[in-house]
């Protein structure tokens, strides 16, 4: 369970979203610790990148955008959910890669009760977390984990296996309007925990 360094934040921003698959995502709520493999990111550029919370500059919404590589950045959209993001490069860059989906491992109970799953659909466990959204809403990942460093006790990464490229799929990011033609999205072939 060894923390990943911030010198693997640090890397440019597609190298990290790729690398992020297979790492294992910890969240410790208290004595519980909920955790699951990355299965898909989105990687966002910044000032480079139009469909980027940061491309027109530094705001008060996302600061924490802007903070040093192995931060989180969490925002709120639709007026209804909120989704994760892992701060990259430098301070000051912008960069981030959004959290899309994981596969849970430990806490599932916890999770299922976190997105008051029924009972008809609770053992479609693909279902969990298979969304930044529900990814959120499953962890406890809200406004107050926001800037949140992923060095910390609360939330981090922690190494997990190398996904060989072959294994790792490519595809334009979902759900945005500007920069549609970029891909930018990556997540682990095969897996069922992959968001649809």
């Amino acid at each position: 369970m060894k923390k990943l360094p911030r010198s693997f934040y640090l890397r440019p921003t597609i190298t990290v979203a790729r690398d992020l698959l297979g790492k294992t995502l910890y969240r410790r709520i208290g004595k519980k610790l909920l955790r699951g493999i990355i299965v898909e990111v989105e990687a966002y550029l910044g000032e480079k990148d139009p469909a980027s919370h940061a491309y027109r500059g530094r705001t008060k919404r996302n600061e924490a955008m802007f903070k040093k590589g192995g931060h989180l950045y969490v925002y709120f959209t639709y007026g209804m959910h909120f989704c994760a993001n892992v701060v990259t490069e430098d301070e000051g860059i912008g960069h981030a890669v959004l959290l899309r989906a994981i596969e849970p491992i430990e806490g599932i109970h916890i999770m299922e009760r976190n997105r008051k799953m029924e009972d008809r659909i609770r053992r479609v466990q693909a279902a969990l977390t298979n969304g930044p959204a529900k990814l959120c809403q499953a962890l406890g990942i809200a406004r107050e984990e926001n800037g949140t460093d992923l060095l910390g006790h609360e939330i981090f990464i922690a190494g997990g296996k190398t996904v060989p490229r072959s294994q790792i799929g490519i595809s334009p990011r979902i759900g945005i309007r500007n920069a549609t033609e970029k891909k930018w999205r990556f997540y682990l072939r095969g897996s069922n925990f992959v968001s649809r």
